[in-house]
């Protein structure tokens, strides 16, 4: 099968080519270019053939011979959407469904998107399940909802979507990203031997590893149509809901010498459960691989390797908002967050 990959020099999308292509899939990407800088460690042995460009500019002839698109160029995690949600909305919302609809124009017959478990926000009732009302709380989750409502009504015979909403992600990556939880604590951990958290860490979080989220991927462009057609998909296991102190603890165990310690209650209110059931009970050969013991110790034994330093920790290259606002202070994206002519 020939797909297209959006966002292959990405923290996921530098993962999920090399597993297509072992499984004799045609795989060739897009990606804009903005985290290049943004390299861990030489992780991969193949890789798509990457188009840059922005996702807003695709072309029906960039689609040509496309079978399938996995989607996940959008502008990651809640600060980045909120450094400028007029962007936010105009790349996540009406750039995705653009593609959505410039896909099934040419013919492209599945259509697999990443959308996210923070589309349920607050959530008091125990796990959610992919029926369950949407309650996001950020320009980024209130965008994956959008996309769902309105790419939902392009399914038929000819065009079938999938949605696949992610438990936070976490691991190693060669496009390594430092600004998500695990990771992020997993790196001051290592960096400054002590994890001192701001909130009693009492929300719940779920986790996912982005292997497990590329098997998820790979399992749903796979799969039987009738299986996936336009369904939502829980992308995770009900065993990796953890509340963050539970994350913590598990890190300063595994990073030894770690210091450890919490404050009051947060200002972030976001909570949930998530059940996972529907994605592990439906979608062949799914099931995950990693928990978060195994994903802290994976990132303690690759800092070891690379002697990771406090300083490429700290670079803006692993963090997706510090690399944004350093593209537009030096004027190399513009107010739109397109590439300024040289």
């Amino acid at each position: 099968m020939k797909i297209l990959v959006t966002g292959t020099e990405g923290y996921l999308g530098s993962l999920l080519p090399p597993l297509l292509i072992e499984r004799g899939h045609e795989v060739i990407g897009v990606d804009t270019g903005y985290y290049k800088v943004g390299w861990l460690y030489n992780g991969t042995e193949v890789t798509a053939k990457t188009l840059t460009k922005d996702i807003r500019n695709i072309t029906a002839e960039d689609l040509q011979g496309v079978e399938a698109i996995v989607h996940m160029a959008e502008l990651s995690n809640d600060p980045t959407g909120q450094l400028s949600p007029t962007i936010t909305y105009d790349i996540n919302h009406k750039g995705s469904v653009r593609l959505a609809k410039l896909a099934k124009e040419a013919g492209v017959r599945r259509f697999v998107y990443m959308s996210s478990c923070s589309v349920y926000g607050v959530a008091t009732e125990g796990d959610v399940t992919e029926e369950s009302s949407v309650n996001p709380q950020t320009a980024y989750a209130e965008c994956k909802t959008l996309v769902e409502r309105d790419v939902t009504p392009l399914a038929d015979d000819d065009f079938s979507p999938t949605f696949m909403r992610n438990a936070t992600a976490f691991g190693a990556s060669p496009r390594m990203r430092f600004d998500i939880v695990l990771n992020n604590l997993s790196g001051l951990a290592w960096t400054t031997k002590e994890i001192k958290m701001t909130s009693d860490g009492t929300p719940w979080r779920p986790l996912v590893h982005g292997l497990d989220i590329c098997k998820a991927i790979v399992c749903a462009i796979e799969a039987p149509r009738d299986i996936v057609h336009n369904q939502i998909f829980n992308v995770g296991d009900t065993s990796n809901n953890y509340r963050v102190k539970e994350i913590a603890e598990i890190i300063a165990d595994t990073f030894t010498g770690c210091k450890l310690s919490f404050g009051d209650s947060g200002a972030d209110n976001r909570s949930y459960r998530v059940s996972f059931e529907k994605i592990n009970t439906i979608l062949p050969g799914f099931k995950c691989d990693w928990n978060a013991q195994r994903g802290a110790q994976q990132l303690f034994n690759l800092f070891s390797q690379i002697d990771m330093t406090e300083e490429t920790f700290l670079s803006r290259g692993f963090t997706r908002l510090k690399q944004l606002e350093y593209l537009i202070r030096t004027q190399q994206i513009d107010q739109d967050f397109f590439w300024t002519k040289k």
